[in-house]
């Protein structure tokens, strides 16, 4: 930013020279505006074409100065534009070894897809959970807010291997499809799926009938977002107190609270521990909600003598602060807050 400033302030003060130059010649030499730029060019770049027209004593020591003048100030100009570029160019590669440095020592991460609307939402959602995202992006008029806001980023088609490779796919865990067609949604789940055979993707879908085709390509969840649109403005109408606490539970106006899946290690202190033995509504104020079965079974309103088991995914709602520390009794090993 300020190699920027510093250029446009010897630029500005270039052209300021320049118009000295030409003033000058028009009222010494009393000479027509061409005359006097043409003069004022030649002189400035050390030309030597010779002089437009006799040039008075006086004139002659107002050349004297503008080559003084003149001559220094484009040399000084040209090496600070040559310093520019060099500089940034050089901030730029140094940047992007660094981006790819991060990267290259992440695992389990999360790979989204596009950065417009959708792919920035998820994102930002994810980020706020800490989970370590990286973004594929060919957009280069986003690349700045990619930038600015601190995203891991690869730039360049989501459909090329080339690039899903330099994001990580092979040590990813998840990976979002946001791209804005379908066509290239489901290429790219074609590919995401021959590199990874095992790792979790959710595509979008824009168009209801390609959710059958982003399913056989291999995406393991494909949503629409109009629908979930349109059932969240129904359920508005319907049920406003129920989506109010969903709104906020999910993350909405007040972030305080919210509702949290936690899967169970087997290193956890509560492994087979019944839910009235854990402490878990006394030490961290959270209501368990549900758990889910390591096959798959819903258990909605666990009864006090349920045991938690390894494997498990218990969902929970409450204050973001206990829900952290919740996950730190039941998740230990991978917490990495």
């Amino acid at each position: 930013m300020e190699s920027e400033k510093h250029l446009i302030k010897v630029v500005l003060l270039s052209f300021l020279t320049f118009i000295i130059g030409t003033s000058g010649y028009m009222i010494i030499e009393g000479w027509n505006l061409i005359d006097a730029i043409y003069m004022t060019v030649i002189t400035l770049t050390t030309v030597g074409y010779g002089e437009v027209k006799i040039v008075s004593t006086t004139g002659r020591i107002f050349t004297i100065f503008l080559i003084v003048v003149g001559c220094g100030q484009i040399l000084y100009v040209a090496g600070v534009v040559v310093q520019y570029f060099i500089d940034g160019r050089i901030k730029d590669l140094m940047g992007r070894r660094k981006l790819d440095n991060k990267i290259s020592k992440l695992k389990n991460h999360i790979i989204v897809c596009g950065y417009g609307r959708i792919g920035r939402v998820i994102s930002e959602s994810l980020r706020e959970k800490r989970e370590d995202v990286v973004v594929v992006e060919k957009d280069e008029t986003l690349i700045k807010e990619l930038d600015e806001s601190g995203v891991l980023y690869i730039t360049g088609d989501a459909t090329d291997e080339e690039n899903l490779i330099k994001a990580g796919i092979h040590r990813a865990e998840y990976l979002v499809a946001a791209l804005a067609t379908d066509s290239n949604n489901v290429f790219l789940v074609l590919t995401a799926r021959q590199l990874n055979p095992h790792i979790f993707i959710m595509a979008r879908a824009g168009n209801y009938k390609s959710k059958s085709k982003l399913i056989t390509a291999g995406a393991d969840k494909v949503e629409y977002p109009y629908d979930m649109g349109a059932f969240s403005m129904a359920m508005g109408v319907l049920r406003p107190t129920v989506t109010s606490f969903l709104d906020i539970a999910m993350g909405g106006k007040d972030k305080k609270i919210q509702i949290e899946e936690i899967s169970v290690q087997e290193s956890s202190s509560l492994v087979n521990v019944m839910l009235k033995d854990t402490g878990i509504r006394q030490k961290y104020e959270l209501i368990i909600i549900a758990i889910k079965k390591e096959d798959g079974g819903m258990l909605f309103n666990p009864s006090f003598d349920t045991t938690i088991h390894s494997g498990d995914t218990v969902i929970a709602v409450g204050e973001k602060d206990n829900l952290i520390r919740l996950e730190k009794a039941l998740n230990p090993k991978s917490f990495k807050r």
